[in-house]
């Protein structure tokens, strides 16, 4: 049965979820009325999936919608803010009751667990594509940014790495895992935790943060080229889950947790002196943190092995770019 544009927006998305005093009007109207805090910065993200490029197109639906908003509160995690709001641009190629219900079902667990209110947005017609924007705030002037990271800082990432790389792997019959395992790993990709809590406590301790969306080697080469710095990681200290360990040698070893997207974990560079605050800030929002590596001087990442051998840093995903 077709359903319009006005009734589908109706259905699925008015009307549901958190409901914010700072909203002073919201779905309904040619656009949203909304109020920023006196002393915030408003901090603006903005995502797109798209299918077969961001996800399998088997994807269920509910992961979609839970990853579309996770991905866009990982980078408000990254720059310690707290969110708001959030905006919708849905493009389907048709009006698939059950995918709908469950895509929004997937959107709006996250959104309630975060206090966030989708303020607005667009739907049309086309290949599956999902765009969404969210708004958080943070005090001014104490955003954690790239930008900041000094020689002598140390280096941090929450989480572990390569599960959702291993997840993709397996979807590709690259890989055999058992199904536990499979599980597990997939969990991962489509249900990414973005670390807002760990985000907002690291305000005034960090001095520079990203999160792992390319790959750990390609977004902490974001950190030392937006700071101008170099960095020497160690990279038999990167946190495996007890699932990646147990394929580490069939997956490629350090290929994977070191240059696999999609694990939206934190990295973060913290100096020396505030190193204590880092692990208590993290351990109060019960989220692993493990030291990776340090800051230097010296150009370039340098990623090393106990025995002091080095290996080559890994590129990430980059659109446009060949496979």
């Amino acid at each position: 049965m077709s359903v319009s544009e006005f009734n589908l927006i109706a259905h699925y998305f008015a009307d549901r979820g958190v409901r914010r005093d700072d909203v002073a009007l919201g779905i309904g109207d040619d656009a949203a009325l909304l109020r920023v805090p006196d002393g915030m910065d408003l901090v603006v993200a903005i995502d797109t999936l798209v299918a077969g490029v961001h996800f399998p197109v088997e994807t269920d639906a509910a992961a979609i919608g839970h990853k579309a908003l996770a991905v866009n509160l990982s980078d408000l995690a990254a720059m310690g803010a707290e969110p708001a709001w959030a905006t919708l641009a849905l493009t389907v190629p048709d009006t698939n009751a059950q995918w709908l219900d469950d895509f929004s079902r997937g959107l709006f667990a996250l959104a309630e667990q975060h206090g966030v209110q989708l303020v607005g947005g667009d739907t049309t017609r086309g290949p599956l594509t999902i765009t969404v924007q969210a708004h958080g705030f943070v005090p001014r002037g104490q955003a954690l940014r790239r930008a900041g990271a000094q020689p002598g800082d140390l280096v941090y990432v929450t989480g572990t790495l390569g599960d959702a790389g291993l997840a993709l792997l397996a979807l590709q019959e690259a890989v055999q895992l058992p199904i536990k395992d499979k599980n597990y790993v997939l969990q991962r990709l489509n249900y990414p935790e973005p670390r807002l809590a760990v985000g907002r406590a690291l305000r005034g301790v960090a001095s520079a943060a990203i999160d792992v969306s390319d790959g750990l080697a390609a977004d902490l080469n974001h950190i030392l080229a937006a700071s101008r710095v170099g960095a020497t990681m160690q990279i038999e200290r990167l946190p495996l889950s007890d699932v990646v360990q147990a394929h580490f040698h069939t997956i490629g070893e350090w290929i994977v947790p070191l240059a696999s997207g999609d694990d939206y974990e934190l990295i973060i560079t913290v100096p020396a002196a505030r190193q204590a605050d880092l692990e208590q800030a993290c351990a109060a929002a019960a989220c692993r943190c493990t030291w990776i590596g340090s800051i230097n001087a010296r150009p370039g990442l340098h990623c090393l092995m106990d025995d002091g051998s080095e290996i080559a840093a890994p590129s990430g995903y980059q659109h446009f770019t060949a496979s």
